[in-house]
């Protein structure tokens, strides 16, 4: 566990896909497999890597697709049991189609046989960098061949002693389809000399419970039983405790006994929350510090996944990213802010803010903003808002724009996950492993140090990593000078220091007038300065302003930009 946890800090989560980061290979082929494309390894984050990763301002970093997953690269000399290509989802194969939960996906390791080896030395290379170690949890579902060559002694493969027969039964690991046999609607053969057969179906991944899922559904995977009987009035079958809770209990703690700093579970929302509020409890009381976060994307259900749960973080997806989102696109006024840190008050502080993850579309992708600059002001907004985590996806400092057309991932504005693949940006930014810049752009070296600029004030800054928050926006609507569809502002304080903080989400430069009202100076017992130093902590210059309830304070910003103003109160 990482041992210089400090309490008070605020989380900066550096998601990177481990396949693809060290991967050098500049000349990628749509489709290519591992020996025409290459692949990334977990030795490629070396000490120098992640010490730039933490000189970014991350504490934390998550490194998806660690656990063994279905792929179409054969493996079979390490005595792997191969996948049928036509349920593998490109050439690498998707990480959320697990194969083996004991096991440390091949592809990532230098020396196959000491994969496992690797794998605790990069956790030991990430603590000594003062990084903290997360990593993914996949509880809803695995690959339709699961097969774990790796479980520890004594341990019962899942499906094992399902009775197939039934379509549920409360110690079945999966759902079945009785009497029937996997009939899918997409291509069953690929390029293999044989359709792929199951016999009987699994009920597939997403929710599918018939045997005939769809070339959009996650047919590659089948879904897990936690004991809930889908297919009878989704009637609760959970003392005993099932089978499956069991097994997941096991694997959580075999990688929780490695030293990781946290969990990513992925669509938790698809697995009871009562598992959670079992099983959780049980891993914290070995190990207190370990995190969990959760993937949730219905609002009505975030506190009962925080309370009874017991999750320290949830996604704020279809909150506030989905509002910035819009905001940066020009769909939604600046004042729609308010609302949604409004709906969350209560349960802020478990929110894990972003603005790219590998599910969602780059920033500057022709798909979203097409330009990474138009994200600055939601980039301010998102990081310096409240105390909770900020997470960002590599290469999303460089403006990675995931314009490729890898393969299996088509030209979407997505960075793939089922590709063998070399990203632009990152692979630049590494530079063979030197990290000296020399192949990046000026226009990405400013917006690195931007992004490095506003992440590491998270935690320099107290006011910004553990301050009280002040919406200012209802003092400003209509104002004189500012447009409230635009433009957002705030207040952070930390005993005698304030921070102003104001976007402009237009693109063109605006000279606006900030009212603070009364209640402002009485909430957070500032007293009112006629004119005093403010100092914008991203740029160092420093300015007089009127920090008054009577007068507005006056701040020019530039387009797409934003100011963080502090002050200290005599």
């Amino acid at each position: 566990m990482y041992a210089n946890m400090e309490t008070n800090r605020k989380i900066i989560i550096y998601q990177v896909f481990t396949r693809l980061f060290g991967n050098s290979n500049n000349q990628c082929e749509p489709n290519g497999d591992l020996r025409t494309n290459g692949c990334g390894k977990m030795a490629d984050f070396t000490a120098k890597a992640l010490g730039e990763i933490r000189n970014l301002g991350a504490t934390h970093v998550w490194y998806t697709g660690l656990i063994e997953h279905a792929t179409q690269t054969d493996y079979r000399r390490y005595n792997i049991r191969p996948d049928h290509p036509a349920i593998v989802k490109g050439k690498a194969g998707s990480p959320y189609a697990i194969k083996d939960y004991y096991d440390i996906d091949p592809d990532l390791a230098k020396d196959v046989p000491g994969r496992m080896q690797e794998f605790e030395n990069l956790i030991q290379r990430t603590h000594r960098s003062g990084l903290g170690f997360i990593m993914d949890f996949v509880p809803n579902h695995v690959a339709r061949q699961y097969y774990s060559d790796a479980q520890p002694e004594g341990v019962v493969s899942l499906g094992t002693a399902d009775h197939t027969d039934r379509a549920f039964d409360a110690d079945n690991n999966f759902y079945y389809i009785p009497g029937t046999p996997l009939q899918g609607q997409f291509d069953m053969q690929g390029p293999a000399p044989e359709p792929y057969e199951e016999y009987p179906a699994k009920a597939t991944g997403n929710d599918r419970f018939d045997a005939c899922p769809g070339i959009n559904d996650w047919y590659e995977t089948v879904k897990l039983n936690y004991g809930v009987n889908y297919v009878n009035g989704h009637s609760c079958h959970f003392s005993p405790i099932p089978n499956t809770w069991h097994k997941m209990l096991d694997i959580l703690l075999f990688w929780a006994s490695k030293g990781i700093d946290g969990f990513r579970c992925d669509m938790a929302e698809m697995v009871p929350v009562e598992f959670w509020a079992w099983v959780i409890p049980q891993i914290k009381e070995r190990y207190p510090d370990l995190l969990f976060i959760a993937e949730v994307y219905n609002p009505g259900l975030y506190r009962d996944y925080l309370h009874r749960g017991h999750f320290d973080y949830l996604y704020d997806k279809v909150g506030l990213y989905d509002t910035l989102r819009a905001i940066v696109c020009c769909q939604e006024s600046a004042t729609a802010i308010t609302y949604r840190w409004q709906e969350l008050d209560a349960i802020k502080d478990h929110m894990l803010n972003f603005l790219e993850n590998h599910d969602e579309q780059r920033i500057a992708s022709d798909f979203f903003a097409g330009d990474p600059w138009k994200a600055i002001p939601a980039l301010i907004v998102s990081a310096c808002m409240h105390t909770n985590p900020m997470m960002i996806y590599f290469g999303q400092e460089f403006g990675e724009r995931g314009m490729d057309a890898e393969g299996f991932s088509g030209c979407d504005g997505r960075t793939t996950i089922f590709d063998y693949w070399s990203v632009d940006t990152i692979r630049r930014w590494r530079d063979g492993g030197k990290f000296d810049g020399r192949m990046l752009t000026d226009g990405e070296k400013k917006l690195q140090a931007l992004y490095r600029r506003i992440l590491t004030l998270c935690n320099t800054e107290a006011a910004i990593r553990q301050g009280s928050f002040f919406d200012l926006m209802y003092a400003n609507i209509g104002g004189w000078r500012f447009n409230e569809h635009r433009q957002y502002v705030f207040l952070r304080k930390w005993g005698k220091e304030v921070v102003l903080c104001v976007v402009n989400f237009d693109p063109q430069a605006v000279d606006v007038a900030i009212n603070l009202p009364s209640h402002a100076f009485d909430c957070l017992q500032m007293p009112p300065i006629e004119e005093c130093r403010a100092t914008d902590l991203l740029t160092g210059e420093t300015s007089n302003i009127s920090f008054v309830p009577y007068r507005p304070s006056e701040v020019s910003l530039e387009g797409y930009s934003g100011k963080l103003l502090k002050i200290v109160l005599p």
